[in-house]
């Protein structure tokens, strides 16, 4: 397709998008009276409206039913979560039994760690990406420490080559050949969420499994952004947030994949409670503990379900229209807002380049040079919220289900404005 910097060809695409009806699906904030131009959803999505009628249902039953809305709500709470499964399992690439719903993602990734990192002899390394997420560095270290080892040696991050943005995939297959029979785990970003690139995880994960190791991702960045095969890539687990293009509201909760070859295991390594116990037997209060036959096995405690509700509407939503007319759009609109960004530097002399690489979802990563702070800041009081990275990047994030190709436009404008004006 051949692109055009003008309002009339952007409205002509959002007169042919068929998911432009979805954005009146959706609350947006307000700047100087209008509604914003939202690039942010890649950090909090924004609120579907029907999430408000999924809440006040949970909070009529606990005020009409208490306790006994466990068993008898139109939606039993006991079981609530049992609902997001085959909805999730088709935004994930997975089988309905291996998804579930459970705690906040970092939480999740440290009980993942007990049933997947299991450092036995020399094997004890965990490879990451360099300037990974400060949580999921945070959290490594925590756990090779808590097994005794120090993460200067045990965490090999792979690194990007001098003077690029991005990482090669010839580059990680290369590290984890290179560590070897010493690899125990390797856990990275499936989607980097600084640049916006996206890993090869098919290749990544095959060769992670050809050394002997585990392999993990964190999808906090990809879940309900991109294509994702976790089942058909033999993934051994992932997790991800709810809050970010899933839309399911601020510190909600979180999903966990756990491939099917690990379910129904009574002696995996796993930190267990009752509400990973089988639930027919669950409150019989038997000492011995029986583990779920799907991922729930790893749940812990009763599920949040003020949590839950909201992730339930926005799946509703992932139904209603399929990850594939999502994707197609996505990719549309991401290549529209690529193509502004290319013309305003061009008529402007911009000093900024895109440092996300055509592997990516959503996400365009703008380094800006010079002044960038002062950009951000017109951008912000103009209506447009990005997101600002040190020490001088703007993420852009057009979601499909409510960004508009005339807004793509328009953010255009606004900032040519900018950079004549900062």
């Amino acid at each position: 397709m051949q692109f055009k910097n003008t309002r009339a060809f952007a409205q002509q695409l959002d007169h042919q998008d068929e998911l432009s009806k979805y954005k009146d699906e959706f609350h947006f904030p307000k700047v100087n009276n209008k509604k914003v131009i939202y690039f942010t959803g890649n950090s909090l999505g924004l609120q579907p409206k029907r999430t408000q009628n999924y809440v006040s249902e949970v909070m009529n039953d606990w005020a009409n039913l208490a306790v006994e809305g466990h068993f008898y709500a139109e939606k039993p709470w006991w079981d609530y979560q049992e609902r997001l499964a085959k909805p999730l399992a088709k935004v994930v690439g997975a089988k309905p039994e291996e998804v579930t719903v459970m705690n906040t993602l970092t939480v999740n990734l440290h009980l993942l760690m007990v049933s997947f990192y299991q450092p036995e002899g020399k094997r004890y390394k965990i490879i990451c990406e360099e300037k990974a997420f400060p949580s999921d560095q945070y959290m490594l270290s925590s756990q090779v420490r808590f097994h005794g080892f120090e993460p200067d040696n045990a965490l090999v991050e792979i690194k990007k080559r001098d003077g690029e943005h991005f990482w090669r995939t010839e580059d990680v297959i290369e590290k984890i050949n290179e560590v070897g029979d010493e690899l125990a785990l390797v856990l990275i970003g499936g989607l980097n969420y600084y640049n916006g690139q996206v890993f090869d995880m098919k290749t990544i994960t095959s060769a992670g499994h050809k050394v002997g190791a585990k392999v993990g991702w964190d999808l906090a960045h990809a879940a309900g952004n991109i294509a994702l095969q976790l089942h058909d890539w033999d993934v051994d687990f992932a997790a991800w947030c709810s809050y970010k293009y899933m839309n399911a509201g601020p510190g909600h909760v979180s999903g966990i994949f756990i491939n099917e070859k690990y379910l129904g295991q009574k002696n995996i390594p796993r930190f267990e409670g009752w509400w990973g116990h089988d639930k027919n037997r669950r409150f019989l209060m038997e000492p011995e503990f029986e583990p779920m036959p799907n991922a729930e096995a790893w749940q812990l405690s009763n599920i949040p379900i003020l949590s839950v509700a909201p992730y339930l509407a926005s799946l509703s939503m992932f139904e209603e229209v399929g990850m594939e007319k999502l994707l197609q759009k996505q990719k549309l609109i991401t290549s529209y807002l690529e193509f502004i960004l290319h013309t305003i530097s061009d008529e402007v002399k911009g000093d900024f380049e895109i440092i996300t690489p055509k592997e990516r979802g959503s996400q365009l990563s703008v380094l800006l040079h010079g002044e960038g702070r002062e950009v951000f800041d017109y951008l912000m009081k103009e209506g447009v919220i990005v997101d600002w990275r040190e020490p001088n990047v703007i993420r852009l994030a057009p979601v499909p289900f409510y960004s508009t190709f005339e807004e793509m436009f328009e953010f255009g404008q606004i900032l040519k404005n900018a950079i004549q004006n900062t």
